[in-house]
């Protein structure tokens, strides 16, 4: 047996041979073209009203920049309070300047910046698509509101550009929405979705309610507004619910009926005073109808009347079956809370009851609501009530403060305004509302008082303080650490 062996010359030779007689027999293909796809016109005329909206409400969005004294973490050589720069978002609503954000955007701010919008050129053919940078002003806080995260920010300028509060009680499940800021420090950007829920709980016992939406949101998206499909302000972007920090679609902004109310009275008097009518609301079950023998196993009961309280002096009794409130049916105790919570101190609902076999429309008015202890940062400077060695940043018990915390053991001593997770005992840490009496059975009258007991306590020796909290006294124990110290 023998092979053939060919030279690379040959070898070529019958290659081009073999390559002729296949083109002979083998059918020629076409080259591929282009893929025409039919024009999708609803797609273009969607994208063509996006396009507009945007350009129409963005010039109304602003970027909010902030130098702020923060509280750290009270390790025991670290520090306890440092500045720290951060930014968001927010949105103009008035010509005159007045601009909503988050709460959590400025809260302890030493210097707040405003970033305006450069007004858009007039059409020109060769217009370039970067960005002209915008103006930046100084910005006052008007007030906040820690509740419903919501600030109110005031430029000293006029004829700006403005977007007007929405209903927020129009909006459905499944509309389109459109959200703008200034995520991670992107200024100006754009993000497109729908509303995923109404009035959205995040806790089961929470008054305040959000809008939830599919809409990327993103870290310095805060304060930025969520748009319905005509240009007006439906929410304010709040926060996200993610496992990995970034959007993973579950976003949450206030709605705007609340912002408006927050908004009117933080304009009026720098803080929101909350109402409540003195009942407890109840949804009815079907085992609770059973055992109260009620006609109904649906609505709301009223569990509990505070005596000589609103409700109590209007009329309201215990296990009167609440109908509806102003009008409104109220299907569980969740809708009679959100619905009574945009109430403001000094307003009359009307609640229809049912009470044997009896209907009554009843009036009620709204009276303030004891107030929050989160409400108390709002009144600290850091520079005057920080206390380094326990972490909190404290106020002086005087009357005014004995009003709004109600009844208390003594008209002495320090409230805690806000207080870093490890203040005082790793076991037990101080909280807001907390009011320190004394410190190793030592007096506090004030938080310099505090300050000077506390730097007689040694490294390693045990520091015991006296506190009120929820009206009960305790006592909280603790190893005294080396001093915290401000950053710059």
């Amino acid at each position: 047996m023998w092979t053939r062996h060919l030279t690379p010359l040959a070898a070529a030779g019958a290659l081009a041979v073999a390559t002729a007689a296949d083109a002979q027999t083998t059918p020629k293909r076409p080259l591929p073209t282009a893929i025409e796809a039919p024009p999708a016109p609803d797609l273009i005329r969607l994208s063509a009203t996006v396009e507009r909206l945007v350009a129409r409400v963005r010039p109304a969005v602003v970027q909010v920049l902030t130098t702020a004294y923060m509280p750290g973490e009270a390790a025991a050589r670290g520090p306890l309070l440092s500045t720290q720069y951060s930014s968001g978002s927010g949105v103009l609503i008035s010509a005159d300047g007045y601009i909503v954000t988050n709460a959590h955007v400025v809260a302890g701010a030493r210097r707040v910046q405003v970033v305006l919008s450069t007004p858009a050129p007039e059409p020109v053919p060769a217009r370039s698509i970067v960005k002209a940078p915008g103006r930046s002003v100084g910005a006052q806080v008007v007030g906040l509101d820690q509740e419903s995260d919501l600030a109110l920010l005031k430029v000293v300028e006029t004829g700006l550009p403005f977007l007007a509060l929405g209903d927020s009680e129009a909006l459905r499940q499944g509309q389109i929405v459109v959200a703008l800021g200034s995520p991670l420090g992107l200024d100006g950007s754009v993000t497109f979705g729908v509303v995923s829920a109404v009035a959205r709980q995040v806790k089961p016992d929470d008054r305040m309610v959000y809008i939830q939406t599919d809409a990327p949101i993103n870290p310095g998206n805060s304060g930025g507004p969520l748009l319905d499909a005509e240009g007006q302000v439906i929410g304010i972007n709040s926060f996200i619910l993610s496992q990995g920090g970034g959007s993973e679609g579950i976003g949450f902004a206030a709605p705007s009926n609340i912002v408006r109310t927050v908004v009117d009275q933080l304009r009026k008097s720098g803080r929101v005073r909350r109402g409540e009518i003195g009942v407890v609301a109840q949804t009815i079950t079907p085992t609770l109808a059973a055992g109260l023998g009620l006609g109904q196993a649906w609505g709301v009961v009223l569990g509990d009347v505070t005596p000589n309280g609103p409700g109590d002096a209007a009329g309201l009794r215990v296990g009167d079956i609440v109908l509806n409130l102003d009008g409104k049916i109220t299907e569980n105790a969740r809708q009679f809370v959100v619905n009574l919570y945009r109430r403001t101190v000094g307003d009359t609902v009307t609640i229809e009851v049912l009470r044997g076999t009896e209907r009554r429309k009843i009036p009620v008015v709204v009276v303030e609501r004891p107030a929050d202890p989160s409400r108390l940062a709002d009144l600290v400077s850091p520079e005057r009530n920080v206390v380094l060695r326990l972490g909190i940043l404290g106020l002086d018990l005087d009357e005014d403060l004995l009003k709004m915390l109600g009844p208390l053991r003594a008209k002495g001593g320090v409230v805690v305004a806000a207080a870093a997770a490890n203040s005082g005992s790793l076991q037990d840490p101080l909280r807001p509302g907390d009011v320190i009496y004394t410190l190793n059975q030592q007096p506090v009258m004030s938080v310099e008082a505090l300050r000077g007991l506390l730097a007689k306590v040694s490294v390693g020796e045990a520091a015991v303080l006296q506190v009120e909290r929820a009206g009960a006294l305790r006592y909280i124990a603790f190893e005294m650490t080396e001093p915290a110290t401000a950053s710059p």
